[in-house]
């Protein structure tokens, strides 16, 4: 690891066995709804690196594997049960899934 990551000021130690299990990489593989295809499935994002060269450094968080697992539960979580998240990924994967669509309702349904 080159040189110092920023580092959240509560928790630290648990972000960091987070980031450095991921090698300070988002560790989403399409639960965001992108396939990641130009990456190997992995979205390419790191730790104070840059998305592009108009915005700013992202920030990785390190929250449940599972992004719909309610905060109340995920505060308690141990670093084995969190992964490294780029904020577009982790907000696209919370997104509650689309409801069906009302005019096919049991249309398929045996």
């Amino acid at each position: 690891m080159g040189g110092m990551k920023s580092e959240p000021i509560a928790a630290a130690t648990v972000f960091r066995a987070v980031m450095t299990a991921a090698a300070w990489r988002c560790q989403c593989t399409g639960v965001c709804g992108q396939p990641h295809a130009k990456s190997d499935g992995r979205c390419p994002r790191e730790h104070d690196g840059y998305a592009d060269k108009h915005g700013g450094p992202i920030r990785l968080l390190a929250a449940p594997a599972d992004p719909h697992t309610p905060e109340r539960e995920a505060v308690a979580l141990p670093a084995r049960a969190l992964r490294a998240w780029c904020p577009g990924c982790h907000a696209a994967a919370r997104k509650p899934a689309p409801a069906p669509d009302a005019l096919q309702g049991g249309l398929f349904d045996l």
